[in-house]
Parts: C-alpha cells; structure tokens; sequence
C-alpha cells in the first residue's frame, strides 16, 4: 500500500495510527512534505464537508474548486514538480473522500481542482482554504457575448408588439453583459495568481478596504495602498497607468511618480510592490 492510500485511510477513519510516525528521521524531507499534505487535505475535508448540500430529490453539490493560500516562504518550496506533486496529491486524497461523503445520493460535481495560491498576510506554515462554487477567472471558462446587432435582434424578438398583450412571466427580458475589453494578468513573485477580465475604459487599482471598493484588487502585501493606480483605455487603444499610491511603481523597469500619466504596452510590465500586472489584449 502507498503512503498516499495510508494517508486517505487515516483521513478517512479507517485507521488509528498515523502513517507517518513510521517514516524514519532519515526520510524526515519526505514526512515534512507528507505532514503538510495531511493537514492541506484535512482542511479541504472540512470545507467541503461545510460546503456540500444535498436539495431534496437531488444529487450532492459541493465545491468544484478549491483554493490553497500558502504563506510567501512556504509559496517558494512549493515551486515546479513538487508543487504539481502536491496539487496532484491532494486531488488523488480527495476525490474519493468526496464521493463518500455524498453517501447513498449521485455526486452531482463530477471533478474538482485544486490550486495553490499566495497570501502575503500568513506566516510560515499556515495556510487558508477558499472554495470557489464558480470560477471568476476568463482561463476557466469561455464567455459568449453577443454582438451589438444580434442583442438588437434577440431584443426586437423577445419584446411583444403594440398590439399584443403578454403576461409579464411569459417575457423574455434581454440584458447585455458587459463587454470586455481587455484583460490584465496578475504576478506575484513568479506565480500567475489571476487574469482578471477588464469592461470599463478606466479601472482602479489596489488592496481595497471595506471603505474602498477597487476594480482590480491585489492584496496581501502591505506595501500596496488601498487605491495604488488606476489603468486607462483610451479611444485610440491606447493603455494609460497613473499611480496614486505612496510607495515605489515601476512600469518596464522605470519608476513612475505619484499622479504621472505614462504609457504602457502590452509587453511592458507593470510593478507595484511584489505584484506584476501585464495588459492583454483580445
């Protein structure tokens, strides 16, 4: 049996003794690798559990996304092949745990990911779980919007004539979804955390706050101002960056002062503390 069988059996309860109180002090690297992927999976088990809901009648529902926020030091051993390990690791651990939990009812979630971020505010060897019901990022999934002249039609078409008289419920009410224009990738120390899809000419940047709502949030560095910059698209497709935070902003390896207008292109990078923002464009 595989240390990775014996670690699911002792999630699971099917075992007492813990698999990795066997592992010699000379393999001690591989246990400290084991002990995190016991407690990264114990986590899950317990967001999950929280998270799954059974409707009457119907199939089990939980999570298809999980995302592990890992300190800044523990991001950087967890780099390459042992972090794909470990992603690997914990879906192998989890995926038939979901499966039971779900007991006599179909699994209505038929896979689940998960994925290992960055969060600058913990220290090393913590780490938070966040699930995701529905992916937010544009890599996920396609978005189809409709085009300026098929909205016009399906509107024309699903709005009843003069002359006729519909019960409200039997109105089909068309609304467009914003379109994007672009769309910007945020780096954090050599990591893509997101690509973040932009539909506004102009955007804000930074942290935020409960008092201040950003269009483009990075956080978890304390060195980003709660509205550090903001990005402009202009008439012409040109890209406009302003930074409105106190500390240092770096735009293709050029500090930008505070409130100067300067150019970017698509290539060029964008630096606000241990963040790395690169336009691009559809």
């Amino acid at each position: 049996m595989s240390i990775l069988d014996s670690i699911r059996r002792w999630i699971d309860g099917e075992v007492s003794d813990d698999p990795l109180a066997q592992v010699g002090e000379q393999a001690r690297p591989r246990r400290v690798w084991e002990e995190f992927l016991v407690k990264v999976a114990r986590e899950v088990e317990l967001v999950m559990q929280r998270e799954m809901f059974t409707p009457p009648g119907g199939p089990t529902y939980i999570p298809p996304e999980y995302v592990v926020y890992l300190s800044n030091e523990d991001d950087k051993e967890w780099q390459g092949e042992k972090r794909r390990g470990l992603e690997q690791g914990l879906f192998y651990v989890l995926s038939e745990r979901a499966r039971e939990l779900s007991g006599q009812t179909q699994l209505a979630t038929k896979s689940f990911a998960v994925e290992l971020r960055v969060d600058g505010t913990l220290n090393k060897g913590e780490f938070r779980v966040q699930p995701v019901w529905e992916s937010s990022e544009s890599g996920g999934q396609t978005m189809v919007t409709a085009r300026p002249g098929e909205l016009s039609n399906a509107a024309q078409a699903a709005t009843p004539s003069d002359n006729t008289e519909q019960p409200e419920s039997e109105v089909t009410k068309v609304s467009a979804r914003p379109q994007e224009l672009y769309s910007v990738e945020v780096w954090r120390n050599g990591t893509r955390q997101s690509v973040v899809p932009v539909t506004k000419p102009e955007v804000t940047i930074g942290r935020g706050s409960k008092s201040v709502t950003v269009d483009l949030p990075i956080k978890g560095d304390p060195e980003v101002s709660r509205s550090h910059a903001t990005l402009e698209r202009d008439n012409t497709g040109r890209y406009w960056f302003t930074p409105k935070g106190r500390n240092p902003t770096f735009v293709n390896g050029r500090e930008i002062t505070r409130e100067e207008r300067v150019e970017v292109r698509p290539d060029e990078k964008i630096e606000i503390a241990s963040f790395t923002l690169r336009i691009q464009p559809k």
